[in-house]
């Protein structure tokens, strides 16, 4: 066995692995930052995401509002550190066999779920099955669906993959993956139950949630503030405008374009992360125009990316070359050709699809990101000049993620994206995945995922996930013109380290944990 001490991964063979992407940041001075944090208060959180049609079972679990609560309510086996490492949470340690297709988890004693009943590693078992099988709908069904077997020793879970996976305690960080009281053959997921930091005391969906710090918590050096109270504000001006008059602490997905304006307000402090998140438009491969690679081709020719970067961003991102990995992640294709806004070569491949002309609608709503639909207009601008005839239908924001996204066959998308690649691929573009939002199969590109993931050779291992790249670059169904820094605001009053994740917004979403009043 190679012994993962302390939960870290240890910088042996195949076991070198990073978080990179998941890029730790230092915030920008006039903050209160890395000063000693006390306890107290009730922070106020305006969140640009939420729907009605929000539920807590995990594997439904598609956007920010949702993500915050659980990494607040609910413990995880492992979770992304600051610095972009995996660490320990409800798993104390973990170590793996040489080829890392068997993982055993020493599973924390004396922890607590908030309704007062011991965290088992009986429920660790429960918790992961949850998402597997036949019969599972979950979103995280695809990056469980290696495990082969999840048995129970003492305090110790084994997990038994298809394949060598030195990425495994990464893709147990997932915020699909909270640790939840065993019911039967199931897990008690309704009653809001959990064994995190704070304690779940109402959930309205679409509306607000309230929340208390568990003082039973087996750590002492998070969860800050008494309570929280994290409000669904989807509409942008209703979002800036609570910053603004106090009414909140702080919000996510700023209006880049007053953010000019807002860093002049002495009371607020205004963040840009660079990171995985990345804003797409997805195209369903399953259905006409887009069954043609030469179509979907053409689409990825007749947008201005560089544009978008300018006009959307404001600069705060980067462009984009229709891969979900940051340019900061290991293995990053270097050598990939960057797709630049060309008419010519986007009338090229109507023409290789038998089109003089194309007309599509493509569905967008600032629920998506902000600017959204301000991006599916520019986009329609650029398209002319290719011939392409492109209709922007502006989607209610309540409903959008539920109704629009993956029902609509041309819709506008946010990816947080993942800490490493096999996961961000397993979990949107392999065949049959449920949030493949593309509707993409490729045998091969399938095949050469799993090769990838099992295999221990680091340069080879690079050269199948830069194969992988240009494969969903050049044939996939999913656009991904820009990668957006995360950029969000708080009252001067709060506080939080100098050195904040990225590989979800608002400090990974840890920000109930890692946060505190001045």
């Amino acid at each position: 066995m190679s012994l993962l001490t302390n939960g870290r991964l240890d910088r042996r063979g195949f076991l070198k692995t990073t978080a990179a992407g998941a890029i730790a940041a230092t915030l920008p001075m006039g903050g209160a930052m890395a000063a000693t944090p006390k306890k107290g208060g009730n922070l106020r959180v305006g969140k640009g995401h939420g729907a009605t049609s929000d539920t807590l079972n995990p594997g439904t679990w598609d956007h920010g509002f949702m993500i915050a609560q659980s990494y607040a309510k609910d413990g995880h086996l492992t979770e992304v550190l600051a610095d972009g490492s995996v660490g320990p949470l409800v798993a104390e340690s973990w170590e793996a066999s040489e080829d890392a297709k068997t993982w055993r988890f020493k599973i924390r004693e004396g922890m607590t779920f908030h309704s007062g009943k011991d965290v088992t590693a009986e429920d660790v078992a429960a918790s992961i099955r949850f998402h597997r099988g036949e019969g599972s709908t979950s979103a995280a069904g695809p990056i469980v669906a290696p495990i082969q077997e999840i048995s129970v020793e003492g305090n110790t879970v084994i997990f038994t993959l298809d394949g060598g996976n030195a990425d495994f305690p990464f893709i147990l960080t997932d915020y699909h993956l909270p640790i939840l009281p065993a019911d039967g053959d199931s897990i008690d997921w309704k009653s809001g139950d959990g064994c995190g930091s704070y304690k779940l005391k109402s959930f309205k969906p679409g509306v607000s949630s309230m929340l208390e710090r568990n003082e039973n918590h087996w750590r002492d050096d998070v969860a800050w503030f008494d309570t929280i109270e994290m409000l669904v504000l989807t509409d942008q001006n209703a979002r800036t405008t609570a910053l603004v008059s106090g009414d909140v602490d702080t919000v996510d997905k700023l209006d880049l374009k007053t953010i000019g304006l807002l860093s002049r307000n002495s009371d607020l402090v205004i963040s840009s992360i660079a990171g995985t998140q990345h804003f797409t438009f997805a195209m369903s491969a399953n259905q006409a125009p887009y069954d043609d690679n030469n179509v979907r081709l053409a689409m990825k020719y007749a947008i201005n990316r560089e544009e978008l970067v300018e006009k959307i961003l404001f600069g705060y991102g980067s462009v984009g070359n229709d891969v979900p990995i940051g340019q900061n992640q290991q293995f990053y294709n270097t050598e990939l050709e960057q797709k630049t806004y060309d008419p010519d070569k986007a009338k090229f491949y109507l023409k290789e699809a038998g089109l003089d002309k194309l007309e599509v609608s493509l569905s967008a709503s600032d629920a998506a990101f902000a600017g959204a639909v301000d991006a599916a207009t520019l986009y329609q601008n650029s398209a002319k000049d290719a011939g392409i005839d492109l209709t922007v239908v502006r989607e209610p924001n309540d409903g959008y993620w539920s109704d629009v996204w993956m029902k609509k066959p041309f819709s506008a998308v946010y990816w947080g994206g993942r800490p490493v690649q096999d996961q961000m691929f397993t979990t949107a573009y392999t065949c049959g995945a449920e949030w493949n939002d593309g509707f993409w199969c490729n045998e091969h590109f399938d095949e050469l995922l799993v090769k990838a993931r099992a295999e221990l050779d680091q340069d080879k291992r690079k050269e199948q996930y830069f194969e992988l790249q240009e494969i969903v670059s050049t044939q996939g169904a999913i656009i991904i013109p820009m990668f957006a820094n995360y950029v969000f605001a708080t009252q001067k009053k709060i506080g939080m380290p100098e050195t904040v994740a990225s590989n979800w917004d608002m400090d990974g979403e840890r920000w109930a944990e890692r946060w505190w009043f001045v």
